[in-house]
């Protein structure tokens, strides 16, 4: 009896406090082999952008040698004044939005298409893919020659006229060949939303009536929220530093009617030899870009939580 009552003891003691020394070196030699990573995203990354908040606060033009001089935040009152700011930043906001917006609504079309099964689908699924895998300035080369072309592009050739598109309706331009490029995007990102729904769930509401409109609706939609919104932000992340399109197909033109913020920065350098404007105005970008990528970033841990729970 004495025997089991010592073993119940032995069993029921309270194990030795760990060292915390020991367990602070542990979590360090874990962390050791990614250091040199760290170190070089810090040098890559960090370092360069607070060299650019400093130009930010220069009074630094090229065509004026010797002109540098400390002026505080009077450059970002300039970038936050300036009309041509406020136009670039319309203009960024109206051709993120309507690419975000076509691209999802046909990405989510094909995604569609692709989760039913028909012969032929890995051929099609490669085949909707590779926009997205074209080099962005070879897209945009691409669509500039090969179809807004006045004379030999491929709208006027099927419809006839001389219509110079891109001049015409510069917005709609930039905002098709985005369209075209990132509508893959959305739907890898939707169809694999598509394909994690349960089909008993779905075959359940067959069962009970329901119709292809209603279960798309009431079931599909809802649960593919998520992959809505993560597709949207990530897309607005990317496009809202769209600068290849821009610069291969209009120039910003006419006038400045498709001209973005990236686009104005690169103005504002090259032709006004203006460093620390444009530092600014790329300093303001930055955080208008972390500002939306917080919300990218909520929605992928929700829906990694999501996942987790089912």
């Amino acid at each position: 009896m004495t025997d089991v009552i010592t073993r119940a003891d032995e069993q029921t003691r309270t194990p030795p406090p760990v060292s915390r020394k020991g367990g602070a070196r542990d979590r360090w030699v874990r962390r050791a082999p990614l250091l040199p990573a760290l170190v070089f995203a810090i040098i890559v990354t960090q370092v360069p952008f607070l060299v650019t908040v400093y130009f930010s606060t220069l009074s630094w033009n090229a065509l004026r040698p010797g002109s540098k001089k400390f002026v505080g935040l009077d450059n970002y009152v300039t970038v936050l004044t300036d009309d041509r700011m406020r136009s670039a930043l319309v203009n960024t906001v109206i051709l993120t939005a309507g690419a975000v917006i076509f691209s999802m609504i046909l990405g989510l079309a094909l995604a569609v298409l692709l989760d039913r099964k028909f012969l032929g689908r890995s051929i099609v699924r490669t085949m909707l893919i590779t926009p997205f895998l074209i080099m962005p300035v070879a897209a945009a080369l691409l669509w500039k020659h090969g179809i807004y072309n006045p004379d030999y592009g491929l709208i006027n050739g099927i419809f006839g006229g001389s219509t110079a598109w891109a001049t015409s309706y510069p917005k709609t331009a930039i905002i098709a060949t985005l369209v075209w490029q990132w509508t893959p995007f959305m739907m890898l990102i939707l169809l694999a939303g598509l394909q994690s729904q349960s089909n008993d769930v779905l075959e359940a509401a067959r069962m009970d009536g329901a119709n292809a409109w209603r279960i798309f609706t009431r079931m599909t939609l809802p649960h593919l929220r998520q992959y809505l919104e993560l597709g949207a932000l990530l897309g607005s992340i990317y496009l809202v530093n769209t600068f290849d399109a821009i610069f291969t197909i209009t120039q910003g033109g006419p006038g400045t009617a498709t001209t973005n913020l990236p686009y104005q920065i690169y103005q504002t350098i090259f032709s006004k030899y203006e460093y620390g404007e444009a530092s600014a105005a790329g300093v303001v970008v930055v955080i208008l870009t972390i500002i939306v990528a917080t919300f990218a970033l909520r929605v992928i841990s929700g829906l990694f939580k999501v996942e987790e729970g089912r």
